[in-house]
């Protein structure tokens, strides 16, 4: 139950590792982050594809470059994913306590 949730994780790092480095290096290309990340190409087009769709970046002939949305989503970022940690943590179960039946 808890493993698509795991992997759906995983790649949303993956994909804010692109962001990143999009940022941090605009513009940038696939060969270059594949390299740098370790990612093989396949996995970075899926990432930039699904950040381009998202408005996060926009190609050009150089590589990669964000947009005007890129600031404010990166703004926005750290509370948004406080918010989904905390409400993960509201869901643990109590295992301290039996479980009556």
């Amino acid at each position: 139950m808890i493993d698509r949730l795991e992997k759906e994780v995983d790649m949303l790092e993956r994909h804010l590792q692109v962001l990143r480095m999009v940022i941090e290096n605009e513009p940038i290309g696939i060969v270059k982050m594949s390299n740098e990340t370790g990612y093989p190409h396949h996995k970075i087009r899926y990432s930039l594809r699904v950040l381009e769709e998202e408005n996060l970046i926009e190609p050009s002939s150089q590589g990669a470059t964000t947009t005007d949305q890129t600031s404010e989503f990166v703004d926005e970022l750290d509370g948004r994913i406080d918010a989904v940690s905390t409400k993960l943590a509201e869901m643990k179960l109590d295992t301290t306590g039996e479980v009556s039946q």
